[in-house]
């Protein structure tokens, strides 16, 4: 089993900046892809941020500029760096990731869900 856990989500005023963490945990052999997406009220789940295994990771052209992205593979976390928060950015940040298992199976985990609350 594999479990990934989300911190860093809360309220912050236009203008301000959040951190986003999430450690994957549990029966890894690999990591293959791994990243951040956003559903925002009343609207379907986006992808935000995506990583690959050999630690290549981005943000959409929605939010670069002022989202970074980044991944650890020893550590087996990523972490998305949000400045310059905006009203639209509210919503719950969802990590998740396309995992090798030790016992060979290949599974998408998501984590619970973090909320993201940018007050004008």
């Amino acid at each position: 089993q594999v479990q990934l856990v989300e911190s860093g989500g809360g309220l912050v005023e236009r203008g301000g900046s959040l951190t986003l963490s999430c450690q994957a945990s549990g029966n890894i052999m690999t990591i293959n892809a791994m990243g951040w997406y956003r559903q925002a009220p009343g609207k379907q789940r986006e992808l935000i941020a995506d990583s690959s295994s050999d630690g290549t990771a981005g943000v959409v052209d929605s939010v670069s500029g002022r989202f970074t992205f980044s991944r650890d593979n020893a550590r087996k976390t990523v972490r998305l760096q949000m400045n310059d928060l905006q009203p639209e950015d509210t919503g719950v940040y969802f990590c998740a990731a396309n995992i090798w298992e030790l016992g060979g199976t290949v599974d998408d985990y998501w984590g619970q869900g973090t909320q993201v609350t940018v007050s004008s």
